[in-house]
């Protein structure tokens, strides 16, 4: 018992230094987030009910698809202007394909995705190859696929999706057995626990510094308890929403993309730093064309599914906010601007604060302009947040 008391302690000590370093990860954002939480549950007592959350947990998911591919770009040092365009472009060409020229709802939803790692692609060439900045390439980018969108939606505007069809039910459809929810609550943390633990013997076999079992068995045990809770909460509601499903599946995969193979490692070094990573041997221009393939492959997949919240493709799709909503929720979910450090996590917990604040708002009767304004101080704060840690992390070597 003493041993294990001294190694909880000396966790606490490592990560008090890191705090102290600049290495902040997710507290922050977990942080404000339980306090949007506890605020708006005491204004109104329906804001934590079951039916609310399970709503919450599909509407953070179109935007959150595109947070995900704004999540990569950001990792290099970029942005990407078009991804809301672009995801109303998807839905457009979706729509006109499926609804008006016949074609299967399947072979549809391929080509409205492969259109969005077409974009990708073309605006990728223009920026590693031409040597375009990012900005300027994704800013045109910006005005000219909703153009394009508008085009393809023609003088209608606007084309109703099939409410029984394949992209409707994505987000309409839910697990109602229990099992369904519980399951994956339970596959989540025996997945976090087995990685970790392969991480771990992996790292003390080269002598790399490693998480100890105490600290692993206390992260599974803390993702273990929200886990099911959130289980629990869904399944008085109508069980697991197939929107989330995809929603976690999506990010898993690519996280592990990220933190488990060459490729993840190699955006990681570009955005650390160009010419460190050029020495090392790593191909700038395809790197760099590949991470905008995927902010807009992300895109279009987010755009499909806003469109199948709202059954309907039209001439505002991709339009107002979206945008914004899809970097802040990159940024305030702990991503930095300054690339090379971030989550594909970082999208769903930006996604939860910022749709909170929405969802609380709205049972509130609040007017969308203040929602907008602490949004807005919510994304300046995590901006703030991001430089302080950058710079202490510098103070302290770690940059």
């Amino acid at each position: 018992m003493i041993r294990g008391g001294q190694v909880v302690k000396n966790w606490l000590r490592a990560y008090e230094n890191r705090l102290a370093g600049g290495e902040l990860g997710a507290v922050p954002v977990v942080l404000g987030l339980l306090a949007i939480w506890i605020i708006f549950q005491s204004l109104n007592a329906n804001f934590l009910s079951a039916r609310n959350l399970s709503n919450l947990s599909v509407d953070i998911v179109g935007t959150g698809l595109i947070a995900v591919g704004i999540v990569f770009v950001l990792l290099i040092g970029e942005l990407d202007l078009s991804v809301g365009s672009v995801s109303g472009l998807a839905a457009a060409l979706f729509a006109v394909l499926n609804v008006q020229q016949g074609v299967p709802e399947w072979l549809a939803l391929v080509m409205a995705v492969l259109c969005g790692t077409a974009v990708g692609i073309v605006q990728g060439f223009f920026f590693a190859r031409v040597g375009v900045p990012a900005f300027v390439v994704t800013l045109a980018g910006l005005l000219a696929w909703n153009g394009l969108m508008l085009y393809i939606l023609g003088t209608s505007g606007t084309v109703n999706l099939d409410d029984e069809g394949l992209v409707a039910t994505l987000t309409s459809h839910y697990f109602g057995n229990v099992a369904a929810a519980y399951g994956l609550a339970a596959l989540g943390a025996a997945v976090y626990f087995l990685t970790s633990h392969v991480d771990r013997r992996r790292r003390r076999a080269v002598g790399m510094p490693s998480r100890s079992l105490v600290e692993i068995g206390v992260r599974t045990g803390v993702l273990t308890v929200v886990a099911f809770a959130a289980a629990w909460v869904l399944n008085q509601f109508q069980g697991l929403p197939l929107a989330l499903l995809i929603f976690l599946t999506v990010l898993a995969s690519l996280e592990f993309v990220l933190r488990r193979t060459s490729y993840g490692r190699k955006v990681f070094a570009l955005g650390g730093g160009i010419e460190a990573a050029r020495r090392a041997g790593i191909n700038i221009v395809r790197m760099r064309i590949s991470v905008f393939m995927v902010s807009g492959t992300m895109a279009a997949v987010g755009g499909l599914m806003l469109a199948s919240r709202v059954t309907s493709a039209s001439q505002t799709s991709g339009s107002g906010i979206l945008l914004m909503n899809a970097i802040a929720a990159a940024v305030i979910g702990g991503t930095s601007l300054f690339g090379g450090h971030g989550s594909t996590w970082s999208a769903l917990l930006g996604m939860l604060v910022i749709q909170s604040i929405a969802s609380g708002m709205a049972l509130l009767g609040i007017q969308a302009a203040v929602q907008f304004m602490i949004t807005g101080g919510v994304l300046l704060a995590a901006v703030v947040i991001d430089s302080l840690s950058r710079r202490s992390q510098k103070a302290h070597g770690r940059a």
